[in-house]
């Protein structure tokens, strides 16, 4: 698929979405329009800083204010809990260059189906399918607070609610995981003091990320694009 901005054909980098390729050379024009860059500048890294420099210039980012931050302290409490723990199980079914990924999911989502209906066959497909260590022991992978695992996984074990079999597969970089909590030792919530900081750029972000797709939805509505739709750009942030 190929598209235009102004004329101007877009190149997407491999693996990249075309509407970010797009909203680069969006972005890199208007750097040329407001003299940033010189028009037939080609460098990769000179393009990008003069992109942040435009930004940075005409994307205004305002500090979020006390009040905001407290209402958002208060309305995620859990978010902000220190000492957490879970005691976890899980099966890993290993993803590697060399296996069929269709297939191992598909596997996956068969045992899962069975556990879903049969969780006391846990320790036994464990010790059978898991491609982890952990599986010669059902699977048991002991106590686990914040931090000790991938995000993926983490943000399934101190999800607020059940324990038991996770109703859906965690895919990570390992693979494809079903996730057992056998029991959860709730912390205590940190005092706003200690996390006011991480709230501020919580918050930042989202207003940055705001303004952002504001910005080049004004940009895209002057300009001619062919090939590509910018109105549902999840983020025009320039990698």
């Amino acid at each position: 698929m190929t598209a235009s901005v102004n004329g101007i054909a877009v190149a997407p980098d491999e693996g990249e979405p075309l509407e970010l390729a797009a909203v680069r050379e969006l972005l890199r024009q208007r750097a040329v329009v407001d003299g940033l860059l010189d028009p037939d500048e080609a460098d990769a890294a000179l393009v990008a800083e003069a992109v942040e420099e435009l930004l940075s210039r005409e994307v205004s980012t305002p500090e979020p204010i006390e009040d905001e931050m407290r209402r958002y302290y208060d309305s995620h409490a859990a978010e902000f809990r220190s000492g957490d723990l879970v005691n976890v199980r899980h099966i890993l079914f290993q993803v590697t260059a060399a296996v069929n990924v269709p297939q191992i999911r598909a596997r996956a989502e068969e045992t899962l189906n069975i556990l879903l209906k049969q969780p006391e066959q846990f320790g036994d497909l464990a010790r059978e399918l898991s491609n982890c260590p952990s599986g010669e022991n059902g699977g048991i992978l002991g106590q686990l607070g914040r931090g000790d695992t991938v995000p993926e996984f983490e943000k399934v074990l101190f999800r607020p609610g059940r324990t038991g079999v996770s109703r859906d597969l965690v895919p990570t970089r390992f693979g494809f995981h079903i996730i057992a909590v056998d029991q959860r030792i709730p912390g205590k919530v940190l005092p706003f003091e200690l996390v006011r900081d991480q709230i501020a750029t919580r918050l930042k972000a989202v207003v940055e990320a705001r303004a952002l797709r504001q910005y080049v939805n004004v940009l895209a509505g002057g300009a001619v694009l062919e090939g590509v739709d910018l109105g549902a750009t999840a983020t025009p942030l320039v990698q």
